[in-house]
């Protein structure tokens, strides 16, 4: 299966390369895939997938090489420190939470422009609720059942929604969008299935009952927000570095280890919508690449 995105900045199409493509299609596109992927998609083979990544020495050679297969603009971002050109990182992982370097990526200054959030790919939807059945790769979102908390759910139906796929090739860390104060945090236990769109297309469920980390956002310009950031097949953790009620536009929330993922942005009835190219590309099935805190919404 191929799998075409709009580049924004770029101004035209392109095949994304899937890491581990081969296993993925059987995975999710075969009947014995399938039976296997639940198998799979438990938390303890991500841990140990994960404890792998951590280790220089069963990690560290092959940073050079998915540096080289897919083509990673490695001057943009910061070295670990004590590590050299020719071997920028200890593990993999630490490579895989690499940061950008210092102005290499801003948020708009206008308090209308929401600024995305991750470095991926973007689908968008003006208003959804569970009586608007709108098509992922062919399947469906809830808003309550993506919250998946009572006190909350309600907050969000029939407003705007954002996913944002991060590939494993892409930056792994994800930022606040706007200025503001968390209002709540909770986990939500779950599977841990790709998200790729391979996994998507043959499974409706994914992000219906994958894990979770779900913060509610007061935002100044937003209004309130539901933040989720979904886990995946293989991703070791999700960490959340922000540990304060307040945040700042574009600060650092937290951050996947190896794996690919996603980050789903709710809002409230009327409070903004997004972009219209990505709402327009969305209608025909295709994601948008952002880069981080290009302009994904308005107010």
């Amino acid at each position: 299966m191929e799998i075409k995105v709009f580049n924004r900045e770029k101004d035209c199409f392109q095949l994304e390369k899937v890491y581990g493509e081969k296993a993925i299609n059987w995975l999710y596109g075969t009947t014995p895939g399938l039976m296997i992927s639940k198998l799979l998609s438990g938390p303890r083979l991500s841990k140990i997938y994960g404890a792998v990544q951590d280790s220089s020495l069963l990690s560290q050679h092959k940073i050079n090489k998915f540096i080289k297969d897919f083509d990673i603009q490695m001057g943009e971002f910061q070295l670990e420190e004590g590590c050299s050109k020719d071997q920028p990182f200890s593990s993999f992982n630490n490579f895989f939470v690499r940061k950008f370097k210092e102005g290499e990526r801003t948020y708009p200054e206008g308090a209308s422009e929401m600024g995305a959030f991750a470095e991926g790919r973007y689908l968008g939807y003006q208003s959804v609720g569970p009586h608007v059945k709108l098509p992922v790769k062919g399947k469906f979102l809830d808003p309550e059942k993506i919250v998946s908390n009572s006190k909350w759910s309600k907050e969000f139906l029939d407003g705007p929604l954002l996913i944002g796929r991060l590939c494993p090739s892409d930056y792994h860390r994800f930022h606040f969008p706007d200025e503001g104060e968390v209002l709540d945090f909770y986990k939500v236990h779950g599977a841990l299935d790709s998200v790729n769109p391979v996994a998507l297309k043959n499974k409706n469920d994914i992000f219906l009952k994958n894990e979770r980390h779900v913060t509610i956002l007061q935002t100044k310009n937003f209004g309130r927000i539901a933040y989720v950031e979904v886990g995946a097949m293989m991703v070791g953790k999700i960490v959340q570095t922000h540990k304060e009620k307040n945040f700042m536009r574009g600060q650092e929330k937290g951050y996947f280890l190896f794996g690919g993922s996603t980050v789903i942005v709710l809002g409230q009835k009327g409070a903004w919508e997004p972009s219209r190219d990505i709402q327009e590309w969305t209608s025909k099935g295709l994601e948008v690449f952002l880069k981080l805190g290009s302009t994904v919404a308005k107010s």
